[in-house]
């Protein structure tokens, strides 16, 4: 019943077995049904590894997750249905950042005949699994990258205006102690940007609509297009744009402004050159 219901919150309605088709059509419907979010991080909710929490919280409430958590309902969802499928410690922008990154994103392996790299970024990145072969791979109008490093990593490279531009993985299961630790951090540490921003993205075929803070933008391969949020539409933006309802996202508010003045001043929408997610 658990997975009769995370396959209608992705509007899932196929054949359910262990076939490639039946992986991509579940990658694609959760991502484009289950946005990227950092709300609990704002209102200061620890996130942690718990199934049933993340379960009643993307599933049952209809809200939106970090990797970690939008991973970790994935995978399991994906070992319900009988694949072979395992979460791995990846680091965005590691060559930047240094080894000690790893382990602040998660991607999903899936030995499916040939291994497929199964990944839901922050709200932008594949649309459907792709082979852990290199080369370059076509979804649309957007071109992804895979190239196996010298030093034995892989290296995800991100289609061209998405965010993060690129991640590096080991093809090893997943150091969790890594990854608890980054955990812990992005969601504490004053310095991360999840703490300073208040961020929501979720992709489309062949775009992503994201706000950060109260930049609400459409990206796609001819542009961006931008416009400011004000406080009588944030609640009501994140509800139809994103399907996120919570009753103390009022709160947040004042944060959201006082950082967004701080970081663009009076700007307008036009003027705003905002490259992050």
């Amino acid at each position: 019943m658990q997975l009769a219901k995370y396959l209608e919150r992705i509007g899932y309605e196929g054949v359910v077995e262990p076939t490639y088709e039946c992986l991509a059509a579940i990658h694609r419907g959760h991502a484009f049904a289950i946005p990227y979010e950092n709300l609990d991080v704002q209102l200061g909710r620890p996130l942690d590894f718990n199934m049933e929490r993340i379960f009643e919280k993307l599933v049952t409430r209809l809200r939106g997750g970090w990797c970690y958590e939008t991973h970790m309902l994935l995978e399991w969802a994906l070992r319900e249905i009988g694949f072979d499928a395992e979460q791995v410690a990846a680091g965005i922008h590691r060559d930047e950042r240094g080894d000690e990154i790893m382990g602040d994103h998660t991607a999903i392996l899936v030995r499916l005949g040939e291994t497929y790299l199964a990944d839901l970024g922050l709200g932008d990145g594949i649309r459907d699994p792709i082979p852990l072969i290199e080369g370059t791979y076509a979804q649309g109008a957007l071109c992804f990258r895979l190239e196996l490093l010298n030093d034995g990593y892989w290296r995800f490279n991100n289609h061209a205006f998405a965010y993060p531009h690129y991640f590096d993985f080991r093809d090893e299961p997943a150091d969790w102690k890594c990854i608890r630790h980054h955990n812990r951090r992005q969601q504490t540490d004053p310095s991360s940007t999840l703490v300073s921003n208040f961020v929501c993205q979720i992709m489309q075929p062949e775009s992503v609509t994201c706000l950060t803070g109260r930049v609400l933008r459409e990206k796609t391969v001819s542009g961006v297009s931008k416009q400011l949020i004000s406080e009588d539409e944030f609640v009501n933006v994140l509800s139809e744009v994103f399907g996120i309802c919570d009753d103390e996202i009022p709160s947040i508010w004042t944060k959201v402004a006082a950082r967004h003045e701080a970081l663009f001043g009076n700007q307008t929408a036009d003027q705003i050159d905002y490259q992050g997610f």
